[in-house]
């Protein structure tokens, strides 16, 4: 990306690893800490202060991009000169720190897929407080909107465990990153893929394609539409069929299946993206297997959620797969998740926020899940980091002095690591509208160091 800023000059940036990819108020944190000396050691954590309406649980998404983020961050020379020119920043000793800036912390997370609950950290930043201050923003993008997305497309694969979820997201997301992290988290949660190409060559997540409309108006006649793009895509032959009148594309579908079969081409499926899709699929269903394609499928598109999923399938709607496009990408029932990158201790001495409404536990954290005799989950147990609980601890040192302790997971682990936890889940958090809430306990040895912490605060 290219522009023309500060001092008129031009500057050439990749938006997406800039440092600069923040808030202001990181940078002027970091200018005050630069002047007064302090570089010791942070400690931040990342949670979610509390679950969206008729939301039981959440996915931990978003880890693999944060990590990348940390390995890479620097400034560039083109960026540091672009905070030179922009005047906010006249002391060049700062520029010059900045220049040497790199992330040499250390990385504690839930891994990717985990199921997590309110107040629990996923994530935990250990770090001079210039560079765990200056990555809040980026971090909180990351993992807030990949975590959102996986937890919304969970809710879809609950609904339809055997059905085809396919990400059609890409064209109504808020920009390109978040469709191409979308169709990551969808596929993490479940999906069986994208129509996103690059989600392919960059996540390895497969990708499917059925046709527009448009192909079938360029067209003056829509059987020939039909014909064209089964020559065209002779091994993926999925029909649109409702562009003019459903039933009878449907029939035009049986009439051509006869002349592709002699050339060796069998008609996957057929798609419907308008009307009343169970009523439509039922007469779809019924044209197709008295014509002698009952093993060609019906896949549905069109304003899908996991609300519209479980309303087709308790209607017994004769449909194969489903693509879900807006409400996923942009988790349109819920689009925001009240989360939260804070300071839990600073120069070896706990911290908390004591903010009406907003306040936080001090210290560094561990979570420990404890299961019933079925092996399903049972209740939480928040505590500080070094006491030791009953239960199995959900967080895992993954970064340690900037340098990972291993290899990048294979995103095909974190969606094993979903399904894995969702056989876990009593049926009660499985529901799309869940209560009672999953009990979260607060360990006595937080309560006792908030309560030091608050002591402390009023001697001050």
């Amino acid at each position: 990306m290219t522009d023309t800023t500060a001092a008129g000059k031009s500057y050439a940036m990749n938006p997406q690893h800039s440092a600069l990819l923040t808030d202001l108020y990181q940078l002027t944190m970091l200018q005050g800490y630069f002047e007064q000396g302090m570089d010791e050691t942070a400690v931040f954590e990342f949670f979610v202060r509390k679950l969206p309406e008729k939301r039981g649980f959440l996915i931990a998404a978003g880890l693999e991009q944060a990590l990348q983020f940390l390995e890479r961050l620097r400034f560039t020379g083109e960026e540091l000169e672009w905070l030179a020119a922009s005047g906010r920043f006249p002391d060049k000793a700062f520029i010059d720190h900045l220049a040497q800036l790199r992330f040499t912390g250390d990385v504690h997370a839930m891994p990717e897929g985990t199921i997590f609950f309110p107040n629990e950290p996923i994530i935990r930043v250990t770090a001079p407080i210039p560079q765990a201050q200056l990555v809040e923003s980026r971090l909180i993008n990351l993992l807030h909107f990949q975590t959102l997305i996986a937890s919304k497309a969970v809710r879809c694969v609950l609904c339809a465990p055997d059905k085809l979820l396919v990400d059609f997201g890409l064209r109504r997301s808020h920009g390109a990153e978040a469709g191409l992290l979308a169709a990551r988290a969808g596929y993490l949660a479940g999906f069986a893929g994208s129509a996103t190409v690059l989600a392919e060559p960059l996540f390895g997540i497969p990708v499917f394609g059925t046709m527009a409309h448009s192909f079938v108006q360029a067209h003056d006649d829509e059987s020939a539409s039909f014909e064209h793009f089964a020559h065209a895509q002779p091994d993926n032959v999925v029909l649109l069929i409702d562009t003019y009148d459903t039933e009878a594309g449907a029939h035009k579908v049986v009439q051509l299946a006869p002349r592709l079969h002699e050339r060796g081409i069998r008609i996957k499926a057929v798609r419907l993206d308008s009307g009343d899709l169970a009523d439509h699929a039922r007469k779809v269903r019924r044209i197709l297997d008295e014509g002698g394609l009952g093993d060609t499928g019906i896949f549905s598109s069109g304003s899908l959620d996991e609300y519209e999923l479980r309303k087709l399938l308790r209607a017994g709607a004769p449909i194969d797969g489903f693509g879900i496009g807006t409400h996923l990408d942009t988790s349109a029932d819920a689009p925001y998740l009240d989360c939260a990158y804070k300071l839990v201790e600073y120069a070896g001495r706990a911290r908390r926020k004591r903010s009406e409404q907003k306040a936080t536990w001090p210290g560094r954290k561990q979570v420990y899940r404890h299961y019933d005799d079925k092996g399903l989950i049972g209740g939480d147990t928040l505590t500080l980091e070094d006491d030791t609980q009953d239960g199995q601890a959900l967080i895992q040192a993954v970064m340690r002095g900037g340098q990972r302790l291993g290899p990048a997971e294979p995103l095909s682990d974190a969606r094993r690591r979903v399904q894995e936890n969702l056989k876990q889940l009593p049926p009660h958090l499985r529901a799309l509208e869940t209560e009672p809430a999953y009990p979260v306990t607060v360990a006595p040895a937080l309560h006792r160091l908030a309560e030091q912490v608050d002591r402390a605060l009023l001697h001050d």
